[in-house]
This record gives structure tokens, C-alpha cells and sequence, in this order.
């Protein structure tokens, strides 16, 4: 009989109304349990514990004890009570579900103790990883649009000031000289810390009223 720690995890009271409460969880690891043959050593809960990282200390209690060999397998109601990150479900499955312990979700029907099991959560980390990549390249084309229309994206770069509208980005006169300062410096063969020293001496700073360094001259130069 395989040995098991059930993981219970929610982030908020209020994932009680989507069927995620931990008594919920409770109920589908102990009859997923019942179902397979396994051994719930323990059941450890992280009430109000974020996804966002495996900083946890249920998690990491729970983890210890697979270390320890208290148990051979970690049972959880779904794969996002434990990780919500295919980078953080990666780390995990390398360090602990790889081939000392094994994993098993109730929701994905994943169980690690076998092939079929590995090559089920296989392909679903492979479609987060897509929908994870997939997100980044539209946010990246959004993002690359709002700059080709003049448009503000985070913080203003230097050179540059919000427009009447609070939307576009107009040219920054006093930080435009600066800028072309430094350009001329650059060609003159100065380098970056040789730079930022005489535009100090120039009585040229920041906008926060200091001395600029050789980092921030750089990205004045490769912008």
C-alpha cells in the first residue's frame, strides 16, 4: 500500500463558493484514497496560501516528510492546490515526483505511479507552458503596438514626458540635451563612468536630482 500525504491549499475563504474549500479537498483526497489503495499518513493544509510560490509552510512541511521517507506520494484535489506555476510544477517534479516519490491529482486523473499517469501530466505541462508562452507573445505584440503609436508603457523613459492626454509621450527637451550630450561624449571616446563624471561636472543630473551613474548612461545610449 502506498504511503500518502494528502495537500490541501486555498488561497481566499471565498474559493469555498467554487467547490475548492479545504473540506471539499478533504473529501475527494480521502475517497481518491479509499479508491486506490492508499495510506493517508497525514493532511496538511495551507489556509491562505498563494500559488504564486512554494513558500509555503504546509507545502514545505509536507515535502520534508517525503524527504524523510515518512511517505512515498502526495495526493491533491487538483494540480492547482499545489502550483499554479509550470516553472515551480517543473522544479517539484525534478527534486521529488521524478522518481523517488510520486504525485497524484484527483481532478486531472494523474498518478505518477505509472506510464500513463507520467505522460498525462506530461502533456498537461507542456499546454501550460504553451498557454504560459502564448500570453507573453500577444501581451509582448500589445505592448510593441503602444510604442510604435507614441503611446506610454510603464514608466517613462528618460528623454521623454506624458502628453496632455496621459496616454502619449512627447520629447522631454532638457532631457533630450542631456541625452545628446552624452552621444557626443561617447563618440569622443569618453567612456561610460568618464561620462557620467562630466555631466555632473556640467551640472546635469537626474530626474531625481542625482548624479548620474554608468549604468544609466548606457541605457541612454542604447535607446
Amino acid at each position: 500500500m502506498t504511503r500518502a500525504i494528502a495537500y490541501l491549499r486555498v488561497s481566499t475563504d471565498k474559493q469555498a463558493d467554487h467547490g475548492v474549500s479545504l473540506a471539499a479537498q478533504r473529501a475527494k483526497c480521502e475517497a481518491y484514497a479509499g479508491l486506490y489503495d492508499l495510506e493517508l499518513v497525514e493532511v496538511i493544509e495551507d489556509a491562505g496560501g498563494s500559488a504564486k510560490t512554494l513558500q509555503r509552510d504546509g507545502l514545505q512541511r509536507a515535502l520534508a516528510l517525503l524527504d524523510a521517507g515518512t511517505a512515498d506520494a502526495l495526493v491533491v484535489a487538483k494540480l492547482d492546490r499545489l502550483t499554479r506555476s509550470t516553472r515551480d510544477l517543473g522544479t517539484l517534479l525534478d527534486r521529488y515526483f521524478s522518481k523517488r516519490c510520486d504525485l497524484l491529482s484527483v481532478s486531472e486523473q494523474v498518478d505518477t505511479r505509472s506510464a500513463g499517469g507520467r505522460l498525462v501530466l506530461n502533456v498537461l505541462m507542456s499546454v501550460a507552458q504553451w498557454e504560459r508562452e502564448a500570453i507573453g507573445e500577444r501581451t509582448s505584440t500589445a505592448l510593441q503596438y503602444k510604442r510604435t503609436r507614441g503611446e506610454r508603457v510603464g514608466a517613462i523613459p528618460y528623454g521623454s514626458q506624458l502628453a496632455a492626454d496621459g496616454v502619449h509621450l512627447l520629447p522631454h527637451e532638457g532631457e533630450q540635451q542631456v541625452i545628446t550630450a552624452v552621444r557626443e561624449l561617447r563618440a569622443a571616446g569618453l567612456s561610460l563612468r568618464a561620462i557620467a563624471s562630466e555631466l555632473s561636472t556640467r551640472g546635469l543630473y537626474t530626474r531625481k536630482g542625482r548624479t548620474f551613474a554608468a549604468t544609466q548612461v548606457n541605457r541612454m545610449l542604447a535607446a
